[in-house]
């Protein structure tokens, strides 16, 4: 146990946040750089070392929070690294996407505000790539057995790091331009800079894995092609079909799904565009959805100088507090303010999208909405309450629907789906069709990024035992098992 007393002397700290201000001009990470540091190793003092750690349960990664948090308290950073990496390859990605259900599950949470796990693990991970502590592991001996992985999000990249180092010849094919998938693209650059995405990048480069990019596998590559060149294929194409609002005007110039709006943002960052071809700049804006995705449109649209922002959701306004039939360890539905939110807006809540009006030239300009309300189990509209109001850029963030069909991706390996549209798998994370395996979004779908890199790892075992016959690889999850909640 790190500090007997620390969860009775110490009180939660969190990360600190630049003045809205000084951050809303750039697009830097949010956070004051440096600030944990003089905090976190008796914030991880507050850990108890329970004798039965839900926070195991909570993450489906398994980390081995309580021992990484003993070596953060006595700063022991080199083994605090070691433990934080048994499970997880990539913790400067989940210590500052994810949304920490391991905190939800924190036992000290059950009357007191939980350990900040979340800040514990950035903290950690930054200071071992400060330190030189992240070094390249290429494998002792090669397998002569060659993998090809589809997609270069947290699974993909996961999976490709997991099968290298077992001594397989891994090549990812990824249809953008740059190796990261949505973690690239998806992710607006003040919640997570891309240089920490490059340097892991150069890490497995160095370990052997190949990277191939604008290579996008059932148009430019014919699938079964793919099969043949290889020993073995994991599928980690995301869940990329975007959930879309069938009303009247949805053709409507200026109304985009996020993932048209956030890329080309991040491209701006990269350096490929001067300006994003779509753009909230004096513009008013209607961001359609209340979960993260919607959060980034909100952040995005306070950088590129939006009028205003308005954030609509059909669902009530969550509580505060834990409802009672949320109960201790689930993770509960909260109101959370996002660093984006802090930045200013309006947040609707209980009202649903009835049509989009445009001008004389096909742009959008007002967004029509009514209130609603659930009734015996049932979304029902509340007579009386129509109104509109100002929208010239409209993102719908409403989630993701599936794994992308119209590539030709899954007609050409002639893939099974499940009832949810998502590619069918086994125990092993195999698939219908021989030597070909799905990982992450594209067989669970639309998940947490915790989950995305358990599965990448626990597809990775499944493939290196069906190409050996044996698998010392970890397994942290089943593709059956889902989180912890009610």
């Amino acid at each position: 146990m790190a500090d007997p007393k620390g969860f009775l002397t110490t009180g939660r700290e969190v990360a600190e946040t630049r003045p809205v201000g000084e951050r809303v001009k750039d697009w830097n990470e949010v956070y004051v750089p440096g600030s944990l540091l003089p905090i976190i190793s008796k914030q991880a003092g507050r850990c108890m070392d329970c004798g039965i750690p839900f926070c195991h349960n909570g993450c489906p990664l398994g980390n081995l929070i309580p021992e990484w948090n003993d070596y953060a308290y006595r700063e022991d950073w080199s083994a605090a690294s070691e433990r934080l990496h048994a499970t997880n390859n990539f913790p400067e990605f989940t210590g500052r996407l994810c949304p920490a259900p391991c905190e939800s599950a924190c036992v000290l949470g059950i009357n007191q505000p939980a350990v900040t796990i979340k800040n514990v693990e950035v903290s950690i991970i930054d200071k071992a790539w400060d330190s030189g502590d992240v070094t390249p592991q290429p494998p002792e001996r090669l397998s002569g057995k060659t993998v090809a992985v589809i997609g270069s999000g947290p699974a993909g990249l996961a999976a490709a790091q997991q099968l290298t180092r077992a001594g397989h010849t891994v090549a990812v094919y990824e249809r953008a331009d740059r190796i990261g998938g949505l973690l690239r693209y998806g992710i607006p650059e003040f919640k997570m800079e891309k240089a920490h995405i490059n340097r892991r990048i150069e890490q497995m480069r160095a370990e052997g894995t190949k990277f191939r990019t604008e290579t996008e596998i059932g148009k430019d590559i014919d699938a079964a092609k793919l099969r043949r060149r290889y020993d073995a294929v994991v599928i980690a194409a995301g869940a990329t079909v975007s959930r879309d609002l069938p009303v009247p005007g949805r053709e409507l110039n200026g109304v985009h799904f996020a993932m048209e709006y956030l890329p080309l943002a991040n491209k701006v960052q990269e350096g490929d565009l001067t300006v994003s071809p779509i753009t909230a700049e004096g513009k008013h804006v209607v961001v359609i959805g209340g979960g993260d995705t919607g959060a980034d449109c909100v952040g995005t649209a306070h950088r590129q100088g939006a009028l205003s922002v308005t954030q609509l959701e059909i669902m009530p306004r969550p509580g505060e507090d834990r409802n009672a039939n949320q109960p201790w360890p689930t993770f509960p539905m909260l109101y959370k303010v996002t660093s984006a939110h802090e930045e200013g807006g309006e947040r609707v809540y209980s009202v649903s999208t009835t049509h989009f009006e445009g001008d004389e030239g096909g742009n959008v300009q007002a967004l029509h909405l009514v209130e609603v309300e659930f009734k015996d189990g049932k979304l029902e509209q509340k007579p009386g309450t129509e109104r509109s109001i100002p929208a010239q850029l409209v993102t719908l963030a409403m989630g993701f629907t599936g794994t992308d069909q119209a590539n030709g991706l899954v007609q050409q390996f002639g893939l099974e789906l499940d009832e949810r549209g998502n590619v069918a798998r086994d125990a092993d994370y195999a698939t219908n069709v021989g030597g070909v395996f799905v990982a992450g979004d594209a067989g669970r779908g639309q998940s947490l990024i915790v989950w995305a890199i358990a599965e990448g790892r626990s597809a990775a075992r499944g493939v290196d035992r069906f190409l050996t016959g044996a698998s010392a690889l970890p397994a942290p999850i089943r593709p059956t098992d889902r989180s912890l909640a009610v």
